[in-house]
């Protein structure tokens, strides 16, 4: 039986949809938004009606109605930590996302338009990997200071996808498989899959891990905490430093690893040592994600925008190379990822799981006072 899937991701300033049948895609739209459009918004759920309009004349130029699809499946957030799966849109699924709790993001959006698609037709809406998946094990939650833990978050969409299609190559299955997978885009995730489980990652959004184009990573805490006191900056401005204009935007004035590779080429030597310190970092945590996974790598996954730079990825493979083979998925696959993760509820190939809305990780009960 052939199954015809529609699958979306709102971002921040774009909407990425897509319709597949079976593992084909027919096709594939990022649509952009104009920021002072979205700026008519009060609020994120207000954008809904907007996005929903947008998406379905995309749909409709293609010569497709709601009515011929099978089944819907979404990137989504604003939920409470969860395991990795695929899971039915429920009520909870949808109060946890419009109340802007947890996040208040566009990708929120993700459950509720597929859920208002779901309830007019009667097919099935899946949310899958959200971004909000927790796998960690409880030594990879610890730092050193009381009270404050390490958080997963990072771009687990992409990174499952990417691990499943690797474990593929190697005639295995994913949970057969022990990969260190880097997405490295605008923001850099970095994640050890044992067994088909994230069990430690750095944190995307509270700044741990290398750099990133975008991103600061971690950086000497003393000079930073004395930065942070001093006076002359604002919590938003320390925020921008870790989330939006640190990393490679702070060093070279750019966040674009093109541009800065044209700066280097052109006799910038401060570029050249920014490009190559921006390796080297990846692979230092690399290097650590492999004794999280005791020695035992499969693989070496890059994925994201960067990893079309082979030159990057040749880096990547100078200092990290003698862990494991380096394998490169340049871009990134969020649609299959959605439309392939619907298909195998649809053949019975995985089971779903329940969103209950009750957090993975809430603190240890064993922790002394």
């Amino acid at each position: 039986m052939s199954y015809r899937i529609f699958t979306i991701s709102p971002g921040s300033t774009s909407t990425k949809c897509a319709v597949f049948e079976d593992e084909k895609c027919i096709f594939k739209e990022n649509i952009s938004h104009e920021r002072e459009v979205l700026k008519q918004f009060p609020t994120v759920n207000s954008q809904r009606p907007f996005r929903v309009g947008v998406v379905m004349a995309v749909l409709h130029s293609h010569g497709f109605q709601l009515r011929d699809m099978d089944a819907f499946a979404a990137y989504s957030g604003g939920l409470e930590s969860t395991p990795g799966g695929i899971f039915p849109v429920n009520q909870k699924m949808l109060v946890d996302a419009m109340s802007g709790r947890i996040a208040d993001h566009p990708a929120v959006l993700g459950s509720q338009i597929i859920g208002e698609f779901s309830t007019a037709l009667g097919k099935p809406a899946y949310v899958i990997d959200p971004p909000d998946v927790d796998e960690f094990e409880d030594i990879a939650r610890i730092s050193g200071i009381k009270g404050i833990y390490r958080e997963s978050h990072v771009h687990v969409l992409n990174q499952k996808e990417v691990a499943r299609r690797m474990a593929a190559e190697l005639g295995k299955r994913y949970d057969e498989c022990n990969f260190i997978v880097c997405h490295v885009g605008g923001g850099l995730s970095i994640a050890a899959h044992k067994q088909g489980r994230m069990v430690d990652a750095n944190d995307v959004v509270n700044g741990d891990g290398p750099m990133a184009p975008n991103r600061s990573g971690y950086v000497p805490l003393l000079p930073f905490a004395k930065m942070c006191t001093s006076g002359e900056y604002s919590f938003e401005d320390i925020k921008s430093l870790v989330s939006k204009t640190g990393g490679l935007k702070s060093l070279s004035g750019t966040d674009d690893n093109i541009e800065l590779k044209k700066m280097r080429d052109s006799g910038d030597k401060w570029a050249s040592l920014v490009y190559d310190a921006f390796a080297y970092n990846l692979a230092k945590y690399i290097g650590s994600y492999a004794c999280v996974l005791e020695g035992k790598v499969d693989a070496i996954i890059m994925t994201g925008g960067v990893s079309n730079d082979e030159e990057f990825i040749e880096n990547i493979r100078k200092y990290a190379g003698w862990i494991a083979p380096v394998k490169a998925y340049g871009g990134d696959f969020e649609m299959e990822a959605l439309a392939e993760g619907a298909l195998r509820v649809l053949r019975g190939e995985e089971e779903t799981r329940e969103y209950t809305g009750e957090p993975v990780f809430s603190g240890f009960d064993f922790e002394p006072k």
